[in-house]
C-alpha cells in the first residue's frame, strides 16, 4: 500500500472479565445465552466465502441438556470436499501476494471485533455448544481467540524483520514463502481458541486452508467463521467443511497439492493422518509439514517442602476445571507420605463443594462432559477403578446422562503407580493420585517421567529450590510445559508457547512465533551487485 516497513508491537493479554453479579458483562452473556437457547440455527459449509447446503444434516446439542438442539448443520461429501480444495487453490495467488501487513490487519480486526462486539457471542456460543462455564469460555473464546490474533501479527513482523547479513558487494534476503498448496486444518470439540489459531497462524503467513471443525464444537466455530468475514478475510482463504473425519481426511489427504497439516486432537487421529499422509508422499509437489498437538497424561509431583494447600488447589483446579476435557489437565499426582493427609482433606473438601449442573446457572463449577461417546469412555475407566483391588475411590465416581453428560468429579487413589487410570488418557473429570515415601523423591520422579506415552504438560510443587532443579532435570522430556508451583494448564499466548513431545504432539509451540515458521518455505535471496568477468581466480594472475 505504501513503502513504510512496518512493525507491529508486542501486544498485551486481553483482559479477562469477571461476570460478577449485576455486571454489565454477565448481563450481556446471560442474555446472549437466553438468545441462543431459544433458537435452531442452520450451519452450512462456506466454501469460497459461498454457504452452501447439502441437505446431509446432524444436530448440534447442548451437552448439559442433550435433548436441546442448538443447530442443524450440513455435512460435506465428496464433492463439496474437492470444492474446497479448488477454492484454497484458487484463493491462494492473490492471498499470498497480499502485503503481510494487509493480512495481519484482518487479524487484528477480528481480535478487534470478538473484544469489543462479538465477545458474548462468541462466549455463549462456546458455552452452550462445548459445555464449558462462564469463566472456562471467557479465558477461550474470548481472550484467548484475541491474544492468538494479536499475538501472531506481531510474531509476523519479528520472522519477516529476519534478514541474513550481506556485503558491501552483494544484498542478501530471505523470503517467507508460504508452502505451494494447501494447508488441511483439523480442529478438536474443547478450544474454541485452537479452532480459531490453527486457521489465523496458517493463512496470516500467506496460506489457505481446507478445515474440518469438531462436530460438537459447531456453533462457536461457525460464529468465527462469521466473524472472519467481518473482519474482510476474502473468499476461499478458510473453507469450512464439517462433515465425516473419515471422507474429508482420506479425499484431502489424497490430493497432490496438500502442503501441510495443522491438527490438534487424540494422538490415535493424529497417527492416522500421518499414516495416510506418508502412502500419498510421492504423489505431493512438496513434503508436507505436520504440525501436530494431541493427547496428554498430565502430572503433579509434590515434594515434601511442598505446601498442602497449594497442592490440592492445584489437583481441584487442575483437573477438573472443564470436567478434564483439557489436554493440559492434571490427571495424575504423586504425593509424599508426610503431606497426603492435609492434601487429602483440603481437596475432599473442595471438591465436595463443587456444584455441577447448566453452564446458565453462574455457580455451577462443573458442566457436562461433550457427548455420549466421551461420557462412556470415562465412565468406563472409573468401572475399572471400582472393580480393582488396587485402587480406592475417595470422592466422585458416579455418572448420569438421562439428560445431560454428567459425570461427578472423581479422586483414586492408588497403591500401584502404574495402575491404568495413572498411565491412560481419560480426558474426564478423573484424578489418580499414588502416595509415595518422602525419602524417595527422586524415585518417584523416574516414576512419573516412565509412566506415560504422553509428554504434554505438568507441574512439581516444592519449595525447595534443590528438590525444584532435581525435578526440571529428571522431568526433561517428561513435559513440553512445565510448572513450577502451579498446575498444569492455562498456558497464556507470549508467555508460555504451548505443546509436547513423545506422544503429545510435535511440539511447534502455538502462541510463539515458532508455530508461524512451520507455516512458510524461506528462499534465500543472493543479488551480486558486480558480477564477475573472467573464469580465473586472483591467485592464478600471478
Amino acid at each position: 500500500m505504501n513503502n513504510a516497513i512496518f512493525n507491529f508491537k508486542e501486544p498485551k493479554n486481553e483482559p479477562i472479565h469477571g461476570y460478577l453479579k449485576n455486571s454489565k458483562e454477565r448481563l450481556a452473556l446471560e442474555k446472549e445465552l437466553d438468545r441462543q437457547s431459544s433458537e435452531i440455527i442452520d450451519i452450512p459449509l462456506i466454501i469460497g466465502g459461498k454457504e452452501i447446503r447439502t441437505g446431509k444434516t446432524g444436530k448440534v446439542v447442548m451437552p448439559h441438556n442433550h435433548g436441546h438442539v442448538l443447530a442443524n448443520y450440513h455435512m460435506a461429501t465428496e464433492k463439496e470436499i474437492q470444492m474446497a480444495i479448488d477454492a484454497a487453490l484458487n484463493a491462494k495467488t492473490d492471498w499470498m501476494n497480499l502485503s503481510w501487513v494487509e493480512r495481519a490487519s484482518i487479524m487484528l480486526k477480528a481480535a478487534e471485533l470478538i473484544s469489543e462486539k462479538y465477545r458474548f457471542k462468541l462466549n455463549a456460543a462456546t458455552m452452550l455448544g462445548q459445555g464449558k462455564n462462564c469463566f472456562q469460555a471467557e479465558i477461550d473464546s474470548a481472550c484467548e481467540v484475541i491474544d492468538f490474533l494479536r499475538f501472531n501479527a506481531y510474531f509476523t513482523s519479528r520472522i519477516y524483520k529476519d534478514q541474513p547479513s550481506s556485503a558491501v558487494d552483494m544484498i542478501n534476503r530471505l523470503e517467507y514463502r508460504p508452502l505451494e498448496g494447501f494447508i488441511f486444518t483439523v480442529s478438536p470439540f474443547n478450544f474454541t481458541a485452537i479452532a480459531s489459531n490453527l486457521n489465523t497462524s496458517v493463512a496470516v503467513m500467506g496460506n489457505t486452508t481446507v478445515w474440518k471443525p469438531a462436530t460438537t464444537s459447531l456453533l462457536s466455530n461457525y460464529t468465527l467463521m462469521e466473524i472472519f468475514k467481518e473482519a474482510g478475510m476474502p473468499e476461499g482463504v478458510i473453507n469450512f467443511i464439517p462433515g465425516p473425519g473419515s471422507l474429508i481426511g482420506k479425499t484431502v489427504l489424497a490430493h497432490k497439492e496438500m502442503a501441510g497439516i495443522h491438527f490438534t486432537g487424540s494422538t490415535s487421529t493424529f497417527n492416522t493422518l500421518w499414516k495416510m499422509a506418508s502412502e500419498h508422499v510421492e504423489r505431493y509437489k512438496s513434503y508436507p509439514k505436520i504440525v501436530g498437538e494431541t493427547g496428554g497424561k498430565d502430572f503433579i509431583v509434590a515434594h515434601s517442602s511442598a505446601d498442602p494447600h497449594e497442592v490440592a488447589t492445584a489437583i481441584a483446579r487442575g483437573a477438573f476445571e472443564f470436567q478434564g476435557q483439557k489436554c493440559s489437565a492434571a490427571s495424575r499426582a504423586y504425593i509424599p507420605t508426610s503431606l497426603w493427609k492435609t492434601v487429602k482433606d483440603d481437596l475432599l473438601q473442595m471438591v465436595s463443594e463443587m456444584k455441577m449442573g447448566d453452564v446458565r446457572d453462574f455457580n455451577n463449577f462443573i458442566n457436562a462432559v461433550i457427548d455420549e461417546s466421551a461420557f462412556n469412555t470415562i465412565m468406563g475407566y472409573i468401572d475399572k477403578a471400582k472393580n480393582s483391588s488396587e485402587v480406592k475411590i475417595l470422592i466422585g465416581g458416579e455418572g448420569d446422562k438421562s439428560k445431560g453428560y454428567f459425570i461427578k468429579p472423581t479422586v483414586i487413589q492408588t497403591d500401584n503407580p502404574h495402575f491404568i487410570t495413572m498411565e491412560e488418557e481419560i480426558f474426564g473429570p478423573v484424578m489418580t493420585i499414588y502416595i509415595y515415601d518422602d525419602a524417595k523423591y527422586e524415585e518417584i520422579l523416574k516414576v512419573c517421567d516412565s509412566t506415560s506415552i504422553y509428554a504434554l504438560t505438568g507441574a512439581v510443587f516444592a519449595r525447595d529450590k534443590y528438590a525444584m532443579v532435581a525435578a526440571c532435570r529428571a522431568l526433561r522430556y517428561a513435559a513440553g510445559n512445565f510448572y513450577f508451583n502451579d498446575k498444569p494448564s492455562g498456558a497464556l499466548v507470549g508467555m508460555q508457547p504451548f505443546g509436547g513431545a513423545r506422544a503429545s504432539g510435535t511440539n511447534d509451540k502455538s502462541g510463539s512465533h515458532l508455530n508461524l515458521l512451520r507455516w512458510v518455505s524461506p528462499r534465500t535471496i543472493k543479488e551480486t551487485l558486480l558480477p564477475a568477468t573472467d573464469f580465473r581466480y586472483s591467485y592464478m594472475m600471478e
